[in-house]
């Protein structure tokens, strides 16, 4: 590690203008991000490993393969593709789903029960690649880390800095996203629905049938209520931007019948 505090300086200086600003969303918008796509998907692929041993994989490849079937069409549309996407279901009655830095995002069969449709499944996993997309939880890291972790973890001289943004990154899986971050994954996630080829009305009716349920419990829309001032705001949100994106093309689907094919195989 660099002790001399000109060079170690110098050194920041130059990963700053090395790693200079990142694509966060669509139409090209750019954000300042200091951990690189390499560095970030290291802390992926690490985070995805400790998420596997402590939570339950469900045992079923047609299922585990229809996620990711799906995911694979929002990544498809989606505007960062710098990296490789990755889809697990975890097998408990929580009703959540995450996104971890890398492009690794889990659902969970308690969240699938929920649903009635295919075009709600891909509104959760796009709201989840938009967050990749943002790269909100790497901004959460940059934020929690510090200036000398984050230059340990990018000049990769450390191991156990590794370790350590491991441990921040598992601590932050469950905390809320800011506001804005949520706006985005929303915004960014009815876009991407549409250009997969699903109707977007489905993010709608999943955020209403989630708020609808919510005991406050832990969930992927952090915990909403249909009497929370936030909630209604985002289903509005959500609302004026499909009128804007009218008119939406006439074969956008919601694939129920095969949904519900799927879903039988869960009870």
């Amino acid at each position: 590690m660099i002790k001399n505090p000109f060079y170690r300086f110098l050194v920041s200086i130059i990963l700053l203008l090395a790693l200079g600003c990142a694509v966060t969303g669509p139409g090209g918008k750019k954000s300042f991000i200091l951990i690189g796509s390499d560095t970030e998907t290291s802390i992926g692929q690490d985070m995805d490993q400790s998420v596997r041993q402590q939570n339950r994989i469900l045992q079923d490849s047609l299922w585990q393969n229809y996620v990711s079937d799906i995911g694979q069409k929002i990544v498809e549309v989606c505007d960062r593709k710098d990296i490789s996407y990755h889809f697990a279901i975890i097998d408990s009655n929580m009703v959540n789903a995450f996104a971890a830095p890398g492009g690794y995002i889990y659902l969970y069969t308690g969240l699938l029960k929920s649903m009635d449709n295919e075009a709600e499944l891909a509104s959760v996993i796009a709201h989840e690649v938009s967050h990749v997309v943002g790269r909100h939880s790497v901004k959460r890291l940059q934020a929690a880390m510090g200036v000398s972790l984050v230059e340990q973890l990018v000049l990769g001289q450390s191991s156990e800095a590794m370790r350590a943004v491991v441990n921040i990154g598992m601590g932050l899986t469950f905390a809320s996203y800011s506001r804005s971050d949520e706006n985005e994954a929303d915004n960014y996630g009815i876009q991407y629905l549409v250009r997969a080829g699903y109707n977007p009305e489905a993010a709608v009716t999943m955020f209403e049938n989630l708020a609808s349920m919510s005991d406050g419990s832990p969930s992927f829309f952090e915990s909403l209520t249909m009497s929370h001032p936030d909630t209604q705001e985002r289903i509005a949100n959500s609302r004026a931007l499909i009128e804007q994106m009218k008119p939406l093309p006439s074969n956008l689907a919601f694939g129920r019948e095969t949904y519900q094919k799927m879903k039988n195989r869960l009870k």
